[in-house]
């Protein structure tokens, strides 16, 4: 045989070895590693952590083999290179399961501090195994009382107080601070502070961290929230120093009616703890003890969250926190024990910080002293001033939400806040100054006492936004130009109203964690931003509150800085909807297991308060509904009767702790709930409701009928008639809404569920007053607290009550983004999940995206030419089911059900857009 041909055959035969040997390789290749690993309620690597017994949750990689999972395996670890074949915590082995979120922790017990790495592992659909993730790790804070060494430290503030507003006492902030020396260099630092009041705390002249307002607010007298940081680059061999600025904050300060809520306004104090490992292997615990020294002769002379700061720069103490500063005039510390009965835990949510700037700043007006600056957008926060000053001048400060008729600033509704900042120039030229311990609502603002040889700037005023530290995690936008103002107005009320608790306004005197308030926007928070950490947080306060109270009143307030041992249906009920709507939103039944004892004792005060199941409670029943009948301030509480809303409420509670105990397995509390919640229903419609459907009473609203449909407390023959007396109430109100803060949310899902889409949309873009669109056609740039709080015909509404940042009417967010744009949760956490548009006039396009505990899902259409258009992407893992406008609209809604990947369809229209 020829020689050259029996090489080439050998040739031929090694190449197909060769592709056979990579195809296997190929083959058994593992699948790409997991990714976006989160612990508990969303978080990625803390330091600090509250949570000995913490969830893992994962991603699949968006690739073409991988659609779902069939099997995971958790490895757990005390240090990295145990894993992943060594884990010495936990090995949950291989698991045949589809669950990829919030498995609970089942290893060894965790201790505080203890550092704590993990991987993950997945098996796909076909059970093929990825790769093991990257390591992740967290660290846990100080879990006990007993875990601290150090004690409250600060100085007497209280006896040299200034009588403020409302003779309310002013504490004058401290400076207080303590050098040390290390004789080696660090391997390993934590501090672990806390205070009662606010701090900021440096490390030899630098700030430990961005955060504002730390620690942020709880209730006091029963929990206290620390933070831990990582300050190993910080220190040195030698000669250091740790100084912190204190201030009353919310512990200390004026909140609200002036009540002495924590301590009688005791003076404000510091607990902190830095535990440092030297390079040569021994340790160091730095505490706060009675060697510290404080004084109060610093520039900050005082700081409230209602009224401002007072700066005066001739008092600044250059290098007061380094190692170098002469501190042998200050006084020594005044110390106290840690109370056993107030509990230190970490914080459990992220802190506030500076999460942008505005710089799109113009001049409104100016006389020769004074000038007033528009930021073009309301927010929470601190203005930047860089401002040329004359030594000894005094800077004034001031903000409004918006100008009367002759551009003057309009305050009525900050009531008593003085939200005023002062600084007294030490020089001569140009100042810098952003305030430290306060906050403001404004869009405007007001500069009086700089160098009036020089004419204003825009550039002396940015806007520092201020607020907790949470992620966007929706997005939604649309064809007409308004619908998209009121979805930015929806995100900046929610913004500005998210500062460490959720708030109902953040100008005037008040900024209080109303529950009726976050329970309407909760759903509509969880769209736009990653807020799982953020209620779960609150929630705990919620409970703690809760605990004062024997017959499980849950206050209207939280925390209760009221203190009248009083409660209101639709408020209360807070208790027990935020935690489902959580639920249903992120998957993780956790959040039901913490609440579920509180949401029956809240359910056990209506019984508690009940007559033949109609409770008797205060109530402040469908709060600012239009056209009131009443006058003044009960005209606030709309025409909708207390008893109506206490009995709807009641039975609304009882049937969600029924469902709620279904999914914990509870099946006795599921039935003794379920049959509650069926008995109140009886004897709410036999009390309110004729034969025909009709609400007894003379004045109809539109409320009765939503709260009735809505809460499903209707025999179905009975809801069909309410059904058609709601539909008369909106058209004698020429198809407007007529509700308050609880039937607004609720209005576009009753006649989404009646089919009523063209109705809902006529609402939704109505211009005049009462609708959404009218206070976006008086220039608002975030929610109003009023349907008409302003008009530019008539101005202010003339109730002081009248904030111009209030998210509770932003609820129809909610609807936008399943509804209109078509993408919602169909199983809680998104594991299956629903695209349902709904167009209508006079939208041409919507799109929504929501990053889900899978990945991120979107849906997008448009309509050209008569042709719907349709895009959805389904994140690995979970399946979708698709509704898809038909070409008539007589027809119902084609459905398809498919996996993970980006689908795309098309339908020709037999109806004119």
């Amino acid at each position: 045989m020829n020689k050259k041909l029996i090489f080439n055959i050998y040739t031929v035969i090694l190449v197909n070895l060769v592709c056979l040997s990579l195809t296997s390789c190929e083959q058994n290749k593992n699948l790409e590693k997991a990714n976006n690993l989160t612990i508990s309620e969303g978080f990625k690597n803390p330091i600090g952590f509250y949570n000995p017994k913490p969830t893992f949750s994962w991603q699949l990689p968006v690739l073409e083999n991988i659609k779902s999972q069939s099997a995971y395996q958790i490895v757990v670890a005390s240090s990295q290179e145990l894993l992943p074949n060594n884990a010495d915590l936990w090995d949950s082995k291989k698991q045949e399961t589809a669950q990829s979120t919030f498995i609970s922790y089942k290893g060894k017990q965790l201790q505080s501090r203890q550092k704590v790495f993990w991987q993950v592992r997945f098996w796909n659909q076909d059970k093929k195994a990825s790769e093991w993730s990257d390591i992740n790790l967290f660290e846990l804070g100080l879990l006990n009382n007993s875990d601290w060494k150090a004690k409250w430290i600060g100085l007497d503030t209280a006896k040299d107080s200034i009588k403020g507003v409302r003779k309310f006492l002013m504490h004058r902030p401290q400076y207080l601070r303590k050098g040390f020396e290390l004789n080696s260099e660090v391997e390993k630092a934590r501090l672990y502070i806390t205070s009662k009041g606010v701090f900021d705390v440096h490390l030899n002249g630098k700030d430990i961290s961005d955060d504002v307002l730390t620690p942020g607010w709880t209730p006091y007298n029963k929990r206290i929230e620390t933070l831990a940081y990582d300050v190993t680059n910080m220190l040195s061999s030698g000669k250091n120093a740790i100084a912190v600025e204190l201030a009353s904050g919310w512990h200390s300060g004026r909140i609200s009616r002036g009540k002495a809520v924590y301590e009688n306004f005791a003076s404000p104090k510091v607990l902190c703890q830095l535990e440092i490992t030297l390079k040569d292997g021994s340790k160091k615990i730095i505490i706060s003890d009675e060697t510290w020294k404080g004084t109060t002769n610093g520039p900050i002379r005082l700081a409230g969250l209602y009224d401002g700061e007072v700066y005066d720069a001739n008092l600044e103490m250059p290098n007061w926190n380094t190692a170098t500063f002469k501190d042998t005039s200050w006084k020594n510390t005044e110390i106290e024990a840690i109370a056993d009965s107030v509990k230190l835990e970490p914080k459990r949510h992220t802190a506030v910080k500076k999460m942008s700037v505005l710089e799109d700043v113009t001049i409104v007006s100016t006389t020769k002293s004074s000038a007033i600056f528009d930021l073009k957008q309301n927010m929470v926060g601190v203005p930047k001033v860089t401002v040329p000053m004359k030594k000894g001048d005094t800077l004034t400060i001031r903000f409004s939400e918006m100008l009367l008729s002759d551009n003057t600033f309009y305050t009525k509704n900050y009531r008593s806040a003085k939200s005023t900042d002062y600084y007294i120039s030490s020089k001569n030229g140009v100042i810098e100054y952003t305030p430290k311990f306060t906050f403001h609502g404004f869009q405007f603002v007001e500069l009086s006492g700089f160098d009036n040889s020089v004419n204003p700037n825009p550039s002396w005023i940015k806007g520092v936004v201020q607020h907790s530290d949470f992620e966007k995690n929706g997005t939604f936008t649309s064809s007409h130009d308004k619908l998209n103002q009121l979805q930015s107005n929806i995100t900046w009320g929610l913004r500005d109203n998210l500062l460490d608790i959720p708030t109902d306004c953040p100008q005037r005197d008040e900024r209080l964690g109303w529950t009726g308030d976050a329970q309407v926007i909760a759903p509509t928070a969880l769209y736009n931003f990653k807020m799982h950490a953020f209620w779960t947080a609150w929630l705990q306060s919620m409970r703690e509150t809760q605990s004062e109270h024997e017959n499980g009143l849950v206050p209207f307030i939280i925390p209760d800085v009221l203190q009248n041992n009083r409660a209101s249906s639709g408020w209360g009920d807070a208790c027990v909807i935020i935690p489902w709507d959580i639920y249903n939103t992120t998957g993780d039944k956790t959040v039901l297991e913490e609440n579920f004892e509180m949401a029956k004792k809240w359910v056990g005060y209506y019984q508690s308060k009940s007559n033949n199941y109609i409770p008797t409670i205060h109530s402040f029943r469908d709060w600012l509904q239009p056209y009131p009948t009443k006058g003044g301030k009960m005209g606030n509480r709309g025409d909708t009767p207390g008893s109506f809303v206490n009995t709807a409420y009641f039975a609304h509670s009882a049937h969600l702790v029924s469902k709620i105990a279904g999914v914990l397995g509870k099946k006795d509390d599921e039935k003794k709930y379920k049959n509650l919640y069926k008995e109140i229903a009886l004897a709410f419609e036999n009390k309110f409701f004729d034969k025909n459907g009709k609400y007894q009473n003379k004045k109809q609203t539109q409320t009765t009928y939503l709260l009735a449909i809505y809460f499903d407390l209707l025999k179905p023959e009975t809801k069909v008639k309410a059904q058609k007396h709601l539909l008369e109430t909106i058209k004698n109100a020429d198809n407007h809404l007529g509700t308050g803060f609880l039937g607004t949310p609720i209005l576009p899902k009753v006649l989404d569920d009646m089919g009523e889409i063209e109705l809902m949309y006529t609402i939704l873009f109505k211009e005049t007053y009462p609708s959404w669109f009218y206070s976006i056609n008086q220039g608002a740039t975030t929610m109003w607290e009023r349907w008409n709080s302003f008009s530019k015909e008539s101005g202010y509404n003339p109730q002081s009550m009248n904030s111009l940042n209030h998210y509770a009417y932003g609820a129809v967010g909610q609807w936008m983004y399943e509804r209109i744009a078509g993408l919602s949760a169909l199983e809680p956490g998104y594991k299956k999940i629903r695209i349902a548009p709904i167009p209508n006039q006079p939208l041409t396009s919507a799109s929504a995206s929501v990053n889900t505990p899978y990945g991120k899902a979107s849906s997008s259409w448009k309509i050209e030419n008569s042709v719907f258009y349709l895009e959805a992407t389904i994140p690995p893992n979970t399946t979708a089911d698709i509704y898809l406008p038909s070409s008539s609209k007589r027809k119902k809604p084609e459905k398809k059900t498919v996996i993970a990947g980006t689908h795309q369809f098309q339908i020709k229209l037999e109806y004119n857009e």
